[in-house]
Order: structure tokens, then C-alpha cells, then sequence
């Protein structure tokens, strides 16, 4: 499938949805096109050192969970070993827990009875959302005129990327809009793990716009403006914040959660799981030495957000961001949320989207996303993208 066909964002501020313009998708009771006992809708989360998925379907009421699972990519634990060298050996671990975490939610990946969908990802410094104004085009100029901006503004070649943008209606007779670019390479690793896995990505979008995505689906109202979602994980950390006239503000950095813990290991010559019982556990070795350290391995971390934060206030001519919401797999780390609050001057607090009240979940989930809620975040934002099933020809 053609990314640039399907990574389109439409009505931003009200719904950030992904959509597949060839395809014609739309808005739908995914019900009604789908035989979900056996083709499931999936938001497959791959990340770099672990796999997550969620299933969930839209009612009156909300959002309805139906499958979720996590699985730790095997050789990788928390992302923190050597990438194997071999030759497609990295694929081959991704895809087993891609497979393992199916297995987990008894979706049975690869069964040729049913070709699974998969709605996935993408962050990091392959990607790029940004917004541009230009003086009122011609129709017939803007995608030149895009072209042409994506050239400045992407941190890569966009002539070996997929780029694609998204007018925004205003009344000032200018042309506005959110360009997104991603790598031909990025996209199309991320294709290939997941058709290896036996499943086939029927729709790409960026991690930081589906946080918006389940953001804006889950929260009310009086947590929607001047707020902003940081997803720490294990190589990345994701800042997505959407702006008082929709454009979304989405920026990546490599100083996420694998960095913190390598940082305290060397300085307590120990090894990573040890700091990760200290952090995620209930060991005894903690105390105020451990949050000196925790808070100095964050030093690179909080000094990032801080400037990006200044940096959008200042750019966006818009209201300081008054409250984070903290999610990723590091994000539940004891005394991080606390130590992001007090060092960054802005209320802060850990956001598990699983615990909104228009998200709804059986009891057999109950005590796996009081765990794993935080980590799960992008996942359910990928999840919540209405898709139209291709029909088989």
C-alpha cells in the first residue's frame, strides 16, 4: 500500500484521523464491514523493545476494549542489549513477539483462514510533522509550494521520503495546512515486519498524532486545551501538543528511557535490570540517593522538553502549556512524573488513557492495564482509526 495514500490528517482538531484517500475510507461501524470473529482491526504498536496491541471498537458509550497484549522483544530485554548484527536478525526477533504477543490474545497471526489488518506507527528522526502558511495558492501550486517547504524543514532528503500534507479552512486568504513526511526506508521496514508476522498494515501513522488521536477521543473537555501528552519509551520520547486553532505540534528525541537507565548503571557500576528493580520494582535500594541519580540521569530529558516547550509558545503564539500528561513504558518509573512536575514548572501527572470513563474494559483486563495503561497509549491511539476493509478482488 502506498503511504502516501494513506497518511492524510483530517479535521485535526476535531478527530486527527488517518485516512486512505484512494481507498475513499471514511467514517464507519467497523461492525458492519467487518466480520470481526474472524478479521480483526488491530493498532500494533512496534517498538524497540517491545510489541503492543490493541483491538477496540467505537459505541454510543465509547470505546470498548476487545484484545490487548504486550510481549518484550526476545534478545532485547527493555531495549537495552546489543542489537543482534546478523543479517535480518533483528526482524526475526520483532516478528516473534509480534507473533507471541498474538498467540498472548489469541488472535492466531498467520492463520491463512484470516489475513489480520494492522494499523502501525512510526517516530523518530525519520519523520517530520510541520505546519506551513503560504500567501493564497492556486490549487494547482500547493503541491509545489509543499514540496518545496518540506525541502527546508525536514531533517532528511524528502526526495527518498513520502511526503504528504493536509489544508487547514481559514479566512485570511492564506493557504495552511500540517505537512507529514516519512522515510521510504522507515516505512517500508516497518511494512515488512509486520507482513512477516503474517499481517498486513493497512494504514501508517505517526506515533505522536495518535496520542492526540486517543487524547482527544478519551479526555474531556476541560483537559483539552493548553495541554500536552509526552510519551517516554524505550528509544524514544514523543512531546504531541495540539494548538488552539488544530495544528498539531509534534516533536521526537532519542533521550528516552533506555539513556536514563544506562546513565544510572554506569553510575552506580551495576547492571540495567538492577536499576530497573529500583525504578519499576519494589526494591529496598532505593531512597534518596536513587532519586539524586534519577534525577541527574534526566538532566538531558527535561533540559529537551523544556526548550521544545519554550519553542512552541514562542512559535505558535499560543497559552503556555499548563498540564502533561506522562505515558510510555517508562513513564510509571517511581518519582519521574513527580520529578518532570517540579522541574519543569508545569502540573504533571501519569495518564493511563485505559482509565477514562469512555473507555471500556472487561474484567480480564482490569489488572493488566492498571500495569501496562501508560505503555499502551500509542497502541490505542493506532487502534482508533476508522478504516474501511479493502474488499478482495
Amino acid at each position: 500500500m502506498d503511504f502516501k495514500q494513506i497518511l492524510k490528517t483530517m479535521d485535526l482538531k476535531q478527530t486527527l484521523k488517518v485516512v486512505d484517500l484512494k481507498q475513499k475510507l471514511k467514517d464507519v461501524d467497523l461492525k458492519q464491514i467487518l466480520n470481526l470473529k474472524k478479521n480483526e482491526v488491530c493498532g500494533l504498536d512496534i517498538g524497540s523493545s517491545a510489541v503492543k496491541i490493541v483491538v477496540m471498537h467505537k459505541d454510543d458509550t465509547g470505546y470498548k476494549v476487545t484484545t490487548a497484549g504486550i510481549s518484550q522483544i526476545a534478545g532485547l530485554p527493555n531495549g537495552l542489549q546489543e542489537q543482534s548484527k546478523e543479517q535480518g536478525g533483528v526482524d526475526a526477533n520483532v516478528t516473534k513477539a509480534i507473533r507471541d504477543c498474538f498467540m498472548s490474545t489469541k488472535l492466531r497471526a498467520s492463520n491463512k483462514s484470516s489475513v489480520k489488518l494492522a494499523v502501525c506507527g512510526v517516530c523518530g528522526p525519520e519523520i517530520a510533522v510541520r505546519d506551513f502558511e503560504f500567501p493564497q495558492l492556486p490549487k494547482e501550486e500547493i503541491n509545489g509550494a509543499v514540496s518545496l517547504e518540506a525541502g527546508l524543514v525536514c531533517p532528511f532528503n524528502p526526495e527518498q521520503a513520502v511526503v504528504d500534507y493536509q489544508l487547514i479552512p481559514n479566512s485570511d486568504n492564506k493557504t495552511r495546512g500540517i505537512l507529514v513526511a516519512a522515510t521510504n526506508t522507515l516505512i517500508k521496514g516497518k511494512r515488512q515486519v509486520a507482513q512477516k508476522a503474517g499481517l498486513k498494515c493497512v494504514l501508517m501513522d505517526v506515533d505522536g498524532l495518535a496520542l492526540l488521536n486517543c487524547f482527544n477521543n478519551l479526555a474531556g473537555d476541560h483537559e483539552k486545551s493548553t495541554t500536552a501528552i509526552l510519551n517516554v519509551g524505550s528509544s524514544y520520547t514523543t512531546l504531541a501538543i495540539m494548538s488552539d486553532d488544530g495544528r498539531p505540534f509534534i516533536r521526537d528525541t532519542a533521550c528516552a528511557g533506555n539513556h536514563i537507565i544506562s546513565w544510572i548503571a554506569e553510575a552506580n557500576k551495576t547492571s540495567s535490570e538492577a536499576v530497573m528493580e529500583i525504578l519499576f520494582g519494589d526494591s529496598p535500594n532505593g531512597g534518596t540517593e536513587s532519586g539524586e541519580r534519577l534525577e541527574k540521569a534526566c538532566d538531558e530529558l527535561i533540559a529537551d522538553v523544556a526548550e521544545t516547550l519554550r519553542f512552541y509558545a514562542a512559535s505558535e503564539k499560543s497559552k503556555p502549556v499548563e498540564k502533561i500528561f506522562v505515558c510510555g513504558g517508562f513513564a510509571p518509573a517511581g518519582g519521574f512524573v513527580e520529578l518532570l512536575s517540579r522541574r519543569l514548572g508545569v502540573e504533571t501527572c501519569l495518564w493511563n488513557p485505559f482509565d477514562s470513563t469512555l473507555c471500556h474494559i472487561s474484567g480480564q483486563y482490569s489488572d493488566f492495564f492498571k500495569k501496562t495503561g501508560p505503555a499502551m497509549a500509542v497502541a490505542a491511539g493506532l487502534a482508533m482509526r476508522n478504516i474501511e476493509t479493502p474488499r478482495e478482488k
